[in-house]
């Protein structure tokens, strides 16, 4: 489990480093695609939630870091959708286009709600953008054309990013 979660934290490390040394100077981008977001999806709806929960809090850690957002506002926020989408353990088929592409939907939208709710507790955060703006439904498009790639990019190191499926008998 720990080499599954290193080799997992050195991916989500090179995705955060893309996304706000890359992608955030792109002016002409209404808003960014969540590469991390994606991966955490992935790990979480391939080993479950509790690795969900610990590749969320990890890649918030890393995006509190080096974002400016308060502290522990992305931790709360990524480790909940690790944990909603570890509720989904080997029980979708994540090799296709379709179902990555509902996946990361579903995600984006429960991502916003969260921003949301979360921003009543970090009163120095607004919930950003309103719900249906050109910027979320960017954002929305783009995490559903970029989930089916990541995913199969992931699949390549899935040998030692899966963990051991135990069974009880």
């Amino acid at each position: 489990m720990v080499r599954s979660f290193l080799i997992s934290l050195l991916i989500l490390i090179c995705f955060a480093l893309f996304e706000t040394s890359i992608l955030s100077n792109l002016l002409f981008l209404p808003a960014m695609p969540d590469f991390l977001m994606i991966c955490v999806l992935y790990f979480s709806a391939c080993n479950g939630k509790v690795f969900g929960v610990v590749t969320g809090f990890s890649s918030g850690l890393v995006l509190d870091f080096l974002t400016a957002s308060p502290f522990g506002f992305h931790c709360l926020l990524r480790t909940l959708i690790g944990y909603l989408s570890g509720l989904f353990n080997r029980s979708i088929n994540l090799s296709g286009v379709l179902v990555p592409v509902a996946f990361a939907l579903i995600a984006t939208v429960a991502k916003k709600i969260l921003i949301i709710l979360i921003s009543v507790t970090f009163m120095s955060v607004s919930s950003g953008v309103p719900f249906l703006s050109m910027s979320f439904l960017f954002e929305l498009v783009a995490n559903g054309i970029f989930a089916p790639i990541v995913f199969k990019f992931l699949d390549i190191f899935s040998e030692k990013l899966l963990l051991e499926q135990t069974t009880i008998s």
